[in-house]
């Protein structure tokens, strides 16, 4: 080594450019490898920012596009209103929901033949456009036409005709919902719950579509506090009452898998929680039940019982699992139910929760589709409104796929659960619905409000053969639901099984 060391100095000293020339070819190729570096980092810079952009445009495209093209503010929205005649909105059975008539200067009204039937699903056109005549006004004003023909229509200056929304609304079983709800403040919900179709949606107070713009004043002043412009299927929040209980079994069956077939409570008619005591419906003492007797009997000190022994950071966990506490990713708009019980919380909001009063709210639509989940094996399909898309000569432009929206619970757990909201219906609050026709799964509720009457619930399905329905009903200040609730299903159910 020593050997070496004296070669390279004597090498060096015999020549010196020699050992320069060595330093410069290692600083290039060091200044070299630092170049490569920085290319190379601003290369996958702009992979990265190319990837990205990317994967933004095919959101955009896929998820966001939609709602860019019926957003109200679109420019391209008057263009072609100006070239194609708005398409018409049918029901199930062809029948016209919403039709354009032009009058001889060429001007264009919005007709809805059956009035205020549909004012909350089809919507109205005028005063801003809600409903189906919003989420939809890209397809109704794009004509699925041949070119020949509209390259004539563009030639002749007349309008080509836009495409026709077939929608799921069955105008037969909207109109039985409609006259049972009555003069009622409430909703109306009737869905499929092997496809996710809505069936019916009735929300009263409603409004007239057709006169709404002479009328528009005195709707939003709204004295009378009717909120006609609502739909309350959707977009009004509820205390759920008892129909809630279907969430408080199914979240201590989950944490008391072993135990909750020996479940029992013995009662009395009152549950005291210190100074507050939780009353049966009307001072009803139940004596000594199980889990069943007291899910079809309605027993709101055993449903109380059950939350205090459970986890509460869990129950929330069944509550969200089930949908609370969450955006809906739906076609249509459909207001968040909210759960909000902590476990630092009173013992008395606890028990009060457990049976669908506390601070837990949901609406209509929500128990429609948890009610759905349980009727097709735990998997709720995506609710929907549009079954397809025609042009005006009824040729198919496109057609709704159902699928999967979420699976809430297992396939075991919604058999006891049927099983269960059966006994509602064979032995509990809601026999009203027995019948040999058909096979009625149910849960009444009575929730208490700040009115003077409280909200009368039911939710459920009704089954014959492999023909499912789900309906969903309540109705504002009324009472109990033996009385309102039940009542309205029941025609629903028997009017389903006679088309």
């Amino acid at each position: 080594m020593k050997k070496d060391k004296k070669r390279e100095s004597l090498r060096a000293a015999q020549d010196p450019d020699l050992i320069n020339e060595d330093e410069t070819s290692t600083k290039r190729k060091r200044t070299r490898k630092k170049v490569n570096r920085e290319i190379s980092t601003i290369a996958y810079f702009f992979v990265i920012l190319f990837v990205g952009l990317l994967g933004y445009l095919t959101k955009f495209i896929i998820v966001d596009s939609p709602k860019v093209i019926n957003n109200t503010y679109n420019k391209r929205q008057e263009l072609l209103e100006n070239s194609v005649q708005r398409g018409m909105i049918l029901g199930s059975k062809g029948e016209v929901l919403a039709k354009s008539v032009y009058d001889d200067d060429d001007n264009m009204t919005r007709v809805y033949p059956y009035d205020s039937l549909f004012s909350h699903t089809v919507g109205r056109y005028l005063k801003t456009k809600t409903g189906l005549e919003n989420s939809t006004t890209f397809t109704l004003l794009t004509s699925s036409i041949n070119p020949i023909e509209k390259v004539f229509n563009d030639i002749s200056g007349e309008r080509s005709k836009g495409n026709n929304v077939v929608t799921t609304l069955d105008v037969d079983l909207q109109k039985v919902a409609s006259d049972a709800l009555g003069s009622n403040k409430g909703a109306v919900v009737v869905m499929e719950p092997s496809t996710g179709k809505i069936l019916a949606m009735v929300s009263k107070p409603t409004y007239n579509p057709n006169t709404v713009d002479k009328k528009w004043e005195s709707l939003i002043a709204d004295t009378n506090n009717e909120s006609a412009l609502v739909n309350r299927a959707t977009q009004s929040t509820y205390p759920p009452g008892s129909v809630y209980k279907i969430l408080t079994a199914l979240g201590y069956m989950r944490q008391f898998p072993d135990e909750y077939k020996n479940f029992t409570y013995t009662c009395n008619g009152k549950y005291r929680i210190g100074d507050d005591v939780v009353k049966c419906a009307g001072g009803t003492h139940h004596g000594e039940v199980d889990l069943e007797e007291a899910f079809a009997k309605s027993c709101n000190g055993a449903f109380a019982t059950m939350l205090s022994k459970m986890d509460v950071n869990e129950f929330k966990k069944t509550n969200e699992q089930l949908l609370f506490n969450t955006e809906f990713n739906l076609d249509l708009s459909v207001r968040s139910s909210s759960f909000t019980l902590k476990s630092s919380d009173s013992s008395s909001l606890e028990a009060r929760t457990a049976i669908g009063q506390g601070n837990t709210t949901t609406s209509p639509m929500h128990m429609a589709m948890i009610a759905s989940a349980i009727a097709n094996g735990g998997t709720l399909m995506k609710p929907y409104m549009i079954d397809r898309v025609e042009n005006y000569q009824g040729h198919v432009v496109s057609t709704t796929t159902p699928k999967s929206y979420a699976t809430l619970m297992s396939g075991n757990e919604a058999q006891i659960l049927t099983s269960m909201m059966e006994e509602v219906v064979t032995k509990g609050t809601a026999t009203a619905l027995k019948t040999s026709k058909y096979t009625v799964a149910g849960k009444t509720g009575t929730a208490e409000t700040a009115g003077a009457e409280p909200y009368s619930w039911f939710v459920g399905f009704s089954s014959k053969e492999a023909n499912d329905v789900v309906v969903s009903v309540c109705v504002e200040d009324a009472g109990s639901s033996s009385s309102y609730a039940v009542p309205i299903a029941k025609k629903v159910f028997a009017a389903y099984y006679k088309k």
